[in-house]
């Protein structure tokens, strides 16, 4: 058997960490695969260049292995040109990178780590609203350049009690951020596509509301909801424009959901307070993707599920689906994609 996987490059330098957690989501750490497989005698390929992934291991490969953090993209031709292929594995969750429905025309199976990350997410999210309103990026830089201007930073810097927060997308990562967000005594709204129990609302602290009517009466919204076709394009210019005015926008789901360059026009004349998010379109975002240089912004490069106790877990579950493969064996039945 031919086993690829597409995995972010090693770190460049090495580093100190006395967690005793080895960073196995790169090419150096391999998700703890190699010993196993080239003891068994199959082959093992691990890269980070995609396009040679792609022209020269896809075709005569059986399982090919990627990440929602560093996104090999399988087209419908792409899939054609492996005759061999039989499993998809994202290492991670989210495989909108992979065009799911000719994979099953195909017989090939997509399949991801379900709940590996949820957690990572979740507190991804909540520091980047924290960070976007209590206006952390500018008082940091400032340190950063030598520079002492309190009242520069106290006039866009509140408090988060008291603020309305809507969530748009109630699932595993969507309640995690609302159970972390009650401590904090705001006011919470969800819009999720099949509406929570009275008795999961009452635990979450949250109140279901149409889209329309949650845009409208938040203070900060986090997306945390699937790329599909409805959601594709979902905050396009006018949506944003029907934030409240200085309303701050979080978005750990996929970067295709945000308008790439309505958002940076509503934040350049200054409607909205901020944006903050964990996700691009393309990923790796080029140098000079139009978000890197907006105003407002508090973006990192989608490190958020891929801290290393969530790449313990993603490296576990895609072990334990490339075993139960090898041997013939029905895949975690929550890890399906298609």
């Amino acid at each position: 058997m031919k086993i690829v996987a597409v995995l972010y490059p090693g770190p460049a330098e090495q580093h100190v960490d006395h967690s005793g957690l080895d960073v196995l989501g790169s090419t150096e750490g391999a998700l703890g695969l190699r010993e196993q497989l080239e003891s068994e005698g199959h082959e093992y390929v691990v890269l980070s260049d995609r396009d040679e992934a792609l022209r020269e291991h896809l075709p005569d490969a059986d399982v090919f292995i990627t990440t929602p953090f560093w996104p090999t993209y399988l087209s419908g031709d792409d899939l054609r040109r492996a005759p061999r292929l039989k499993l998809v594995l994202t290492a991670g969750v989210g495989s909108d990178h992979v065009d799911s429905d000719t994979a099953a025309e195909l017989g090939i199976t997509v399949a991801e780590v379900t709940g590996s990350n949820v957690v990572s997410v979740a507190e991804h999210a909540v520091m980047q609203l924290l960070t976007l309103v209590r206006n952390y990026i500018p008082a940091y830089q400032q340190v950063v350049d030598g520079r002492w201007d309190i009242a520069d930073i106290a006039a866009r810097s509140h408090d988060i009690e008291d603020k309305t927060v809507g969530i748009i997308g109630m699932g595993q990562i969507g309640q995690r951020i609302a159970l972390r967000l009650k401590g904090f005594d705001v006011r919470m709204l969800y819009n999720t596509r099949h509406r929570r129990s009275s008795t999961e609302e009452a635990v979450f602290g949250a109140r279901f509301k149409h889209l329309d009517d949650l845009v409208a009466q938040s203070d900060a919204i986090v997306l945390s909801c699937p790329l599909t076709s409805e959601t594709k394009g979902m905050f396009g210019e006018e949506r944003l424009r029907s934030m409240r005015p200085g309303a701050w926008l979080v978005n750990i789901a996929r970067g295709q959901i945000v308008d790439t360059d309505a958002l940076v026009r509503v934040l350049e004349d200054g409607h909205l307070g901020g944006y903050a998010g964990d996700v691009w379109y393309p990923q790796p975002a080029p140098a000079d993707h139009p978000w890197r240089s907006m105003p407002g912004h508090a973006l990192t490069p989608h490190v958020s599920g891929t801290s290393l106790e969530a790449q313990q877990r993603y490296a576990a579950g895609v072990q334990d689906s490339v075993r139960r493969f090898l041997a013939g064996e029905p895949l975690q039945d929550d890890y399906v994609v298609a």
